[in-house]
């Protein structure tokens, strides 16, 4: 557990962390690092650029990491809430020399190693920095290491965390790969207050405010797009709604399994087999799927227009794929007045869900619960995370998104941070774009029980990917038409009843 912007020291170490641990992708910073050899974070928070000092959040992917204000002599940013098996990639790094150095800060005994890996998190070995309590998470040292080659030209480096704790072991500021123009500080302590960690928007209000630094992932809308796009949709004239439509805000597109692949191209795009195995919906997705790319592709969704892209994790039972029934997104709204909502903007990426959060789920324990559609739940896995359903029945998950947008970026660090949810009925404040609320219906052939698990671990793991690629004239037509007036419509702007 952490209380900003210092770690608590675990008083368990079998205890679950309770962190976000997103895998977060900057293209700003891939093409900064590309330009000038290293990327020196933009200072922020007083901090010092020194050249040839690669800042800890200069990552262009990671597994497992937060930033947070810090509390050492630079200023700027420090990643924390690093575990064994967390991740860094840094591209475009130029190795000058041998003697390499890295700033740590750990709160935690076990101790444990920063492996900086060349190319992949299992390449060559390039160094190890050992890693032992300092006195706390903003008790800042210098660490030193020796590499074990100097390799030429721009390198893709992989710092990869290893210990033996079950626990959070080292917070990060910065490394450098060679000589460097100024002289490291050598130890700090904690300031008496410093700024929350950077964390979706109902933990830190300034989650919500794009930091300057390109790396900090934030992907800003295209506004003249997005403009010409809400030109056209204000131009829409809605359907009039024939009597006996039921009233509630509802359209839906139907999908089969365009694919399965062990990549996610939102949180880690161009990594080809890098995450688990997750089930795509609507156009085939790869790590380098883009929107450009779904806008040109063929989908297996049923409503007009839609070439969006939808997955989830891998269901299994005793580890073999279990087969879907079927997938169901529900577009609804779930403000009071729905005669506000507005189309997706292009490009819009969002994750719900969390991947790694590994607890218990059992009956009645409110979020991230499988249930049975279509018969009675009639027990209870042996680990009590999974209903058994009658016969006649089905496995299902309803996930549902949050539907404010901040109006300004069409994906964020954790790809959750630009969305937000309703406050007492309307969007409000930092998310103040009323957008359609997703519902991903996941139906599957199983009767639950034992032997089931995602590929990303636990139910509580369950998460979903939207990739928004509508074609603007059919989605603006929908919301106009089904949502705008509070009338149920199937795949098309034609109503509904019952």
């Amino acid at each position: 557990m952490r209380t900003p912007p210092a770690h608590v020291a675990p008083p368990d170490r079998a205890r679950k962390r309770r962190r976000l641990a997103r895998v977060t992708l900057a293209a700003a910073v891939v093409a900064a690092l590309g330009g000038s050899g290293i990327y020196i974070a933009g200072a922020q928070a007083e901090e010092v650029a020194v050249p040839g000092r690669v800042q800890a959040e200069a990552f262009a992917a990671q597994s497992g990491v937060q930033t947070e204000s810090t509390g050492d002599a630079d200023g700027g940013r420090n990643v924390g809430w690093l575990a064994n098996g967390d991740w860094l990639r840094y591209d475009g790094v130029s190795v000058t020399g041998a003697e390499l150095t890295a700033r740590v800060a750990a709160h935690n005994t076990d101790g444990g190693a920063v492996e900086l890996r060349l190319g992949t998190q299992t390449g060559t070995l390039l160094a190890t920095f050992p890693i032992t309590h300092t006195g706390g998470w903003q008790k800042w040292t210098t660490v030193t290491a020796t590499a074990s080659g100097v390799p030429t030209g721009p390198q893709t480096v992989f710092a990869v965390m290893r210990s033996t704790s079950t626990s959070d072991f080292v917070n990060l500021n910065w490394f450098t790969f060679g000589p460097t123009t100024a002289t490291s500080p050598s130890t700090s302590a904690a300031p008496a207050t410093s700024s929350a960690p950077t964390r979706t928007p109902s933990a830190s209000p300034s989650a919500s405010v794009p930091p300057s630094a390109p790396a900090a992932g934030w992907v800003p809308v295209d506004q003249a797009a997005w403009s010409r796009e809400l030109a056209a949709f204000t131009a829409i004239t809605p359907k009039a709604v024939p009597p006996g439509t039921t009233r509630v805000p509802e359209f839906h597109t139907d999908c089969e399994v365009a694919n399965s692949a062990p990549d996610d191209p939102i949180v880690l795009p161009g990594l080809s087999g890098a995450s688990h195995m997750h089930t795509f919906f609507g156009p085939k997705v790869d790590a380098f799927t883009t929107t450009d790319k779904l806008l040109s592709s063929k989908t297996t969704c049923n409503a007009p227009g839609d070439l969006s892209a939808y997955w989830v994790p891998e269901l299994r039972k005793d580890g073999k794929p279990v087969p879907m029934k079927s997938f169901r997104v529900y577009y609804g709204s779930r403000v009071k007045d729905p005669s506000t909502v507005k189309p997706f903007p292009p490009g819009l990426r969002v994750v719900e869900g969390d991947a790694k959060k590994q607890v218990d789920t059992p009956k009645n324990a409110g979020s991230n619960q499988f249930w049975c559609a279509g018969s009675a739940e009639i027990g209870r896995s042996a680990d009590g995370n999974w209903p058994v359903c009658a016969p006649g029945g089905n496995l299902i998950f309803q996930l549902v998104f949050k539907d404010c947008w901040d109006g300004e970026n069409i994906d964020s660090p954790d790809h959750k941070s630009h969305m937000g949810d309703p406050v007492n009925g309307v969007c409000t404040g930092r998310y103040p774009v009323a957008v359609p609320d997703l519902s991903f219906m996941v139906n599957y052939e199983s009767l639950g029980g034992d032997g089931l698990s995602l590929s990303s671990g636990k139910p509580s793991s369950m998460h979903g990917d939207f990739m928004n690629a509508w074609e603007p004239e059919h989605l603006g037509a929908l919301v106009k038409s089904c949502l705008n007036q509070n009338a149920k419509c199937g795949v098309e702007p034609t109503f509904a009843g019952g």
